[in-house]
């Protein structure tokens, strides 16, 4: 089937069977091996992969900044090795992860650095560049720290810095490795959501490598996967979720993937299983439910074994119970799981070696669960 939107001159930088690596005692060291990929305008599109898988090398290759091992990458239709580098600096901008080295300059000046490659021999700025960077400052949310000094500015401080000096560049692509590396949360979601409204209204190509795997699924248009074994594939989030390729390439012992959630999560033993009733769709009973997983006991609907079960009431508190009777009342998740760990210990022999032993029966045979087994 054709595709419904043809992008093909909308294209800004292509790979074509492209080799990276490094040179060393004059021998090729290859870290990815025939790559063929592009890139295209609107988009913001992030490069996914573990550690040592090449993400960093991968982006120094196609801005230039270390030669290709095999293959090519072009630019607008012309190979990187044919542009001047005064030509580049106006097509490509570029924030890697290490910007501790600019120190006795503020903020300022660092984002005013964005606008070089047209202020001339002397790099004087005009009206417009003052404006461009005054809006760059804006975006990021930095204008509060544009008379600092890069030195007392935090790593995530500084990382906006470089961002907003390259969003000032005004290249038609930027790229950037682990631009979010520093951040916090909220901070890192408002950049990447910055920088695809970026990507759409600006007519940017926007290519970045994080290692925020959940974060790109949500905001990215396209997704590369790249890993040293696997080599590249590419795709939408949607399309690699349901192909199965980002559990293929991120998938560990211990975590799953909800494909249609587009999420992972950690898989914890279950020693035993406990009765939950209450609405499962509310959030105390789905918080309490995670509680219960995360200190290996397993929530069902129902068992034979009733012994001891919760109550999820429909104000949002906690009944919890043993042999039919209510042993008390909370608002507290972790009360209740505490007083339920207490009474799963003496009412079903539940012992804990290797750490504090919960029974009170030392008479009655006790199952087993040992720290080691973590």
């Amino acid at each position: 089937m054709e595709s419904l939107v043809n992008n093909a001159n909308t294209k800004t930088i292509e790979l074509m069977g492209l080799s990276t690596g490094y040179k060393v005692k004059g021998k090729k060291l290859i870290i990815s091996n025939e790559l063929n990929a592009s890139l295209v305008r609107d988009e913001l599109v992030c490069l996914l992969g573990p550690n040592g898988a090449g993400k960093s090398t991968l982006l120094r290759t196609l801005v230039g900044f270390q030669p290709a091992m095999g293959g090519r990458v072009s630019i607008n239709g012309k190979s990187i090795d044919d542009y001047r580098s005064s030509e580049l600096s106006k097509l490509v901008s570029v924030v890697l992860t290490d910007n501790s080295g600019i120190k006795n300059m503020s903020v300022y000046d660092v984002v005013a650095m964005g606008r070089s490659p047209y202020t001339g021999f002397w790099g004087r700025i005009n009206e417009k560049d003052r404006k461009v960077i005054d809006n760059c400052l804006q975006w990021v949310n930095i204008t509060d720290l544009k008379d600092r000094k890069m030195q007392t500015l935090s790593d995530g401080e500084r990382q906006k810095v470089m961002i907003a000096k390259a969003i000032a560049q005004e290249t038609p692509i930027i790229v950037l490795d682990e631009p979010t590396a520093y951040l916090d949360y909220p901070s890192k979601m408002t950049m990447l959501m910055l920088l695809h409204r970026m990507a759409k209204a600006l007519h940017k190509t926007i290519f970045l490598s994080t290692h925020d795997v959940e974060h790109a699924l949500q905001i990215a248009d396209h997704v590369w996967l790249i890993d040293k074994k696997l080599g590249l594939v590419t795709g939408t989030p949607e399309d690699l979720c349901l192909n199965g390729k980002i559990e293929q390439y991120f998938n560990r012992e211990g975590m799953t993937f909800d494909r249609a959630l587009g999420s992972f999560s950690v898989q914890h033993k279950s020693y035993h299983n406990l009765v939950v009733e209450g609405d499962k769709h509310s959030t105390p009973y789905i918080l309490l439910c995670k509680a219960l997983v995360r200190h290996n006991i397993q929530p069902v609907d129902d068992s034979d074994d009733r012994d001891v079960l919760i109550r999820v009431e429909k104000d949002g508190s906690f009944t919890l119970m043993q042999f039919g009777k209510q042993t008390g009342t909370t608002q507290r998740i972790e009360q209740v799981v505490g007083d339920t760990f207490s009474l799963l210990a003496k009412t079903k022999m539940f012992k804990v070696t290797g750490g504090k032993d919960y029974s009170a029966e030392d008479d009655v045979p006790q199952m087993e669960v040992n720290y080691d087994d973590f």
